[in-house]
């Protein structure tokens, strides 16, 4: 793996915290060169300045994923600077903390919007400079819960769920331009994603989950998603003892009806 990263254009959705500034720091130190993506500006430019990359390597780019019609501008401005687009990770997203029967319509097209559609248009406008390439790869950060439902998790899941059948056909279209496409599916992950959850009034759940606080690092979720882009991977499960309800589903469904079932929201 040493040197593949080096000089690649890489663009990070979600790079303001969590998995995504885990990766930014890191690929930094592989001396790639970045375009970080988040809401909050202020902490974008904190990792850019914590990567150390030199101004003509790095690009501070913020948008809101709640928002993606500007998908081409935004493409537009990384082809600008960089020329190319070798890695897009889309990262970005929002948890959820809610009962369906309390969500509303607008927070479910909300959430459907930053975890499914926000990917899928940034993805649009990024592919036709890969194609020009013929070269190119997409990562999406998906989730266990895009594997099977969970408690006061049923739009971010079925968001999830959506990730897989569109990037699994988006795959088989375009591997034949040289453009390949990981699914990475964390399990707990020691992140402010809990704490950054909506709930059904709209507000941040703004509690760390119980079994968040001992789960495996964003620093070490980075590393195996990076080993993971390298190697070509299609799919990378990436967490603990969670990852065995994936398969124990897959075998044994009833088995799994009884497991879930007693298993916490938190």
């Amino acid at each position: 793996m040493r040197h593949f990263y080096k000089d690649k254009v890489i663009w990070i959705t979600g790079a303001s915290s969590g998995i995504g500034e885990a990766l930014a720091l890191e690929l930094a130190r592989q001396e790639a060169r970045l375009i970080l993506s988040a809401r909050r500006v202020e902490e974008l430019e904190r990792v850019a300045k914590q990567t150390g990359l030199p101004p003509l390597d790095i690009m501070v780019l913020p948008f809101d994923l709640g928002d993606t019609s500007n998908a081409s501008a935004l493409v537009a401005q990384v082809i600008n600077k960089f020329g190319r687009i070798d890695i897009l990770i889309n990262n970005g997203g929002n948890s959820q903390r809610s009962e369906a029967m309390e969500t509303s319509e607008t927070l479910e097209r909300q959430l459907m919007e930053v975890n499914y559609f926000s990917a899928v248009n940034i993805t649009k406008a990024v592919l036709p400079y890969m194609k020009r390439q013929k070269s190119g790869h997409i990562v999406v950060v998906s989730s266990i819960a895009g594997k099977f439902g969970f408690y006061l998790r049923s739009s971010y899941s079925a968001a999830k769920h959506a990730l897989h059948g569109y990037f699994e056909s988006l795959r088989l279209e375009t591997e034949k331009l040289g453009i390949s496409t990981l699914m990475v599916c964390p399990g707990k992950v020691k992140t402010n994603v809990s704490l950054n959850a909506v709930t059904a009034a709209g507000n941040a759940h703004g509690k760390m989950d119980p079994s968040h606080e001992t789960a495996i690092s964003a620093e070490a979720c980075a590393a195996i998603i990076i080993k993971s882009i390298y190697r070509n991977d299609e799919e990378v499960f990436i967490g603990g003892k969670e990852l065995l309800a994936v398969k124990i589903k897959r075998f044994f469904p009833r088995w799994f009806g009884k497991i879930i079932r007693k298993q916490s929201p938190y």
